[in-house]
């Protein structure tokens, strides 16, 4: 799992090199799977979109058909974390204990904080964006309304980091250096869950 973390670029080369076209069955299984499953939010959604882009750019595969297929995985799955999360609520984390209940209490207050927005705005934060739905439908938050948030949400997430992969990817820098490129854009990602940890370590310690 680590390697594949590290040397996702690689990867998904060698897998449209073996398999062609399944490579969209692969981006679509593993960005439902980052959304729409909430035991599964370790999952690498940011740099994946940024190294499809990437791999598109030098025409290993098609751009626009990779922005659909991640586009509809991403809205798929965050419908379906919805409604699990609407039918089963907290009963799903008694059976998952291999989960730290901590994102399921990070992803409440960012809900509570910024209401609807929240899943529009989650989108974009590592686990919050697995955790957002859950909590929403769990909320019991009108679906017309979770679903505009998704959809616009999805189309800046997917349109953003494949636009970038894809543009930044021609460069030959960018070519000779994607690992570490990539490796950058999961820093970034993961920058927010930092901060807000360094700041809830602070008040833990003003507190005492």
């Amino acid at each position: 799992m680590i390697d594949f973390f590290l040397h996702l670029d690689q990867h998904l080369v060698d897998f449209v090199t073996q398999y062609g076209y399944w490579v969209y069955a692969l981006l679509f299984a593993i960005v439902f799977c980052e959304t729409g499953l909430v035991f599964m939010p370790f999952l690498p959604g940011d740099n994946l979109l940024f190294a499809a882009g990437a791999i598109a750019a030098i025409g290993q595969i098609d751009p626009w058909l990779v922005a659909v297929v991640l586009g509809s995985a991403a809205i798929l799955g965050d419908s379906t974390n919805y409604w699990v999360g609407r039918t089963y609520g907290l009963k799903i984390f008694d059976r998952i204990t291999f989960i730290d209940r901590k994102h399921l209490t990070n992803a409440e207050q960012f809900f509570n904080k910024h209401g609807g927005k929240s899943v529009m705005l989650g989108r974009f934060i590592p686990f919050i964006r697995t955790f957002t739905p859950f909590v929403a439908g769990m909320g019991r938050m009108d679906y017309r309304r979770f679903l505009f948030f998704s959809i616009t949400g999805t189309i800046i997430w997917v349109g953003s980091l494949v636009t970038a992969g894809y543009y930044l990817g021609q460069l030959p820098f960018v070519k000779e250096n994607l690992t570490v490129i990539v490796l950058l854009v999961i820093f970034i990602s993961i920058l927010p869950l930092v901060i807000q940890g360094t700041r809830h370590y602070i008040q833990m310690r003003r507190g005492r």
